[in-house]
């Protein structure tokens, strides 16, 4: 086994997602403290004694205790049991809200898993939906961590029943709660033939900012120490296990089965069961196809795939400024593909074929940076000032390969913006470039708005005051929005553009990437364009 090889199978890269509050930011300030990469959780009880989270670095996120942007953070674990050399792990925390939901799918293009949260009191909400459906659609392995349940909620067995009916994906208990939901002692432990084999017991810390202590217990000491409660959890473990709900790794790697763990990232209990359990059985990352329409219109050779062995390939699915005022950079998270990244190596970007340095690589942890001189297939780096870099670009060395580009999203919301005095037009034109670029919301413009007012189109209106937080914070420029009568946007071409632009409540725009994008009143207008006008181009702007 090559190193390259080796390295990559020690690593395990995962996103945790989940529906607004239900303590993504809170389990990766856990699994960051079970690593020993902090000596204190992030959030702690009281709202007098309330710190923000570490992967949590904008403002905004800290003043409403919620994630508006990813955070890539790498650590290394090696449970207990483990021999050899520790995991490194590739964490991302993601927005939760579904204004950034484009956000988060650029991130599960990124990953090998997902870590799926679940409030133990809320069960499926409609965001958890959401993105379930993309993990299965894309075949991303799905780990599910019923959360909170330390707090009172629902029955354990009510919401595997939830998960199999609404999404048609089958929990298989790894860890099931000992204690009902407000009443959490513990784990019973089950094993690969559905038999529970052990019980850990969790001693709680003061406000949950420590390691949880741990007492192991064997099925017979667990029955004397909790009773009933011990009792329920085996009756219930072995009533799935009767029914088929079995861990299967095939089946988990195939998305039809989900691991099932019962947590709660506030006390820090059953956070390194979830650790232990990635380790053990998320997926090390693999190689990946080429897009085969670059492959196609490419004139010279290119790898239609490329092994992690083979020459450095990287896609990048994420850009950020401001993350540190003190530098004003802009960093392009960057997911290793394959071979082995070395810092200042030369590396060439598919989409535009120049040729740049990487001088200047970090791990990012909140704000905190260190300087990266190695990588390895499923590491996530940013690359500092790689401003010709855009989500779903790729680079490489060696043979060339581009992968397959990342989707825009339908944008639903329009609003123009403009700076609020002339004198700061030139810092508004900055700002306003870079935050397109990083996909912050999606820039139009037309001749009639001019340069000065261009449109924003996003997903959800959260993302405009993200923009002008955004800004004002690191570009000194206040900013004035304004609602306009647009609700549907077409992507169209240069034939289909001056007659749709001639049509009563809809008007044409230049996105930055120089597609055509006409917006419609509502559906309804849309609708009798189509009908009066089938010769023209109006293709919906819809992700796979």
């Amino acid at each position: 086994m090559t190193a390259t090889l080796a390295e990559a199978a020690r690593r395990r890269t995962f996103a945790v997602i989940a529906h607004p509050d239900a303590g993504k930011s809170t389990l990766t300030e856990a699994l960051a403290l079970h690593a020993h990469m902090i000596s204190e959780a992030g959030a702690v009880h009281g709202k007098a004694g309330r710190k923000s989270t570490v992967s949590d670095w904008m403002e905004m996120e800290k003043e409403r205790g919620i994630s508006v942007a990813s955070s890539a953070l790498q650590f290394e674990y090696a449970p207990e049991s483990h021999e050899g050399e520790p995991f490194v792990i590739n964490l991302v925390d993601t927005p939760g809200h579904a204004d950034f939901s484009e956000d988060t799918y650029r991130v599960l293009s990124a990953v090998d898993a997902a870590v799926m949260l679940i409030d133990a009191a809320k069960g499926l909400e409609p965001q958890t939906l959401k993105l379930f459906r993309v993990c299965k659609a894309r075949g991303l392995p799905i780990v599910t961590v019923i959360n909170k349940w330390d707090r009172i909620g629902r029955e354990p067995l009510e919401l595997v029943d939830e998960i199999v009916t609404e999404i048609d994906l089958q929990p298989t208990p790894l860890y099931w709660p000992v204690g009902d939901a407000g009443d959490f002692r513990g784990l019973a432990r089950v094993n690969g033939d559905g038999e529970v084999d052990h019980y850990v017991h969790f001693v709680r810390t003061a406000g949950g900012s420590t390691i949880a202590p741990e007492e192991h217990f064997s099925p017979t000491e667990a029955a004397e120490k909790e009773g009933d409660a011990w009792e329920t959890a085996v009756e219930e473990a072995e009533l799935l296990a009767a029914d088929g709900a079995v861990h299967d790794q095939a089946l988990f790697e195939q998305c039809v089965t989900s691991p099932i763990i019962f947590a709660s990232a506030m006390l820090n209990f059953g956070v390194h069961q979830i650790l232990d359990t990635l380790c053990a059985i998320a997926p090390a990352p693999e190689g990946r196809e080429a897009d085969p329409a670059a492959v196609e219109a490419s004139t010279s050779a290119m790898d239609a795939n490329r092994p992690l062995d083979s020459d450095f390939s990287g896609v990048v699915f994420k850009v950020q400024a401001g993350m540190d005022r003190n530098h004003r950079d802009t960093l392009a998270f960057m997911r290793v593909v394959s071979g082995e990244f070395d810092r200042g190596m030369q590396v060439t970007h598919a989409q535009s074929g120049r040729s740049f340095s990487t001088k200047y690589a970090l791990t990012v942890f909140g704000r905190s940076r260190d300087t990266v001189e190695t990588a390895y297939p499923g590491d996530i780096i940013g690359l500092v000032n790689a401003g010709a870099l855009a989500p779903g670009d790729t680079i490489y060395a060696g043979k060339k390969v581009q992968f397959p580009p990342m989707p825009q999203f339908a944008p639903e919301h329009f609003r123009t913006l403009r700076a609020k005095s002339l004198g700061k037009y030139k810092q508004f034109r900055k700002g306003l470039d870079q935050l397109d670029a990083e996909g912050v919301v999606q820039i139009l413009r037309n001749d009639t708005r001019g340069d000065a007012v261009p449109v924003m189109a996003a997903v959800g209106p959260m993302q405009f005051e993200v923009m002008q937080a955004r800004m004002e914070l690191e570009y000194n420029v206040e900013t004035v929005t304004e609602a306009i009568p647009y609700s549907v946007a077409r992507r169209t071409d240069e034939a289909s553009a001056p007659e749709l632009g001639r049509q009563r409540g809809v008007e044409i725009f230049t996105r930055s990437d120089g597609e055509l994008i006409a917006l419609f009143g509502d559906k309804w207008k849309l609708a009798f364009v189509e009908k009066e006008h089938p010769e023209l181009t109006m293709e919906p702007l819809v992700a796979d």
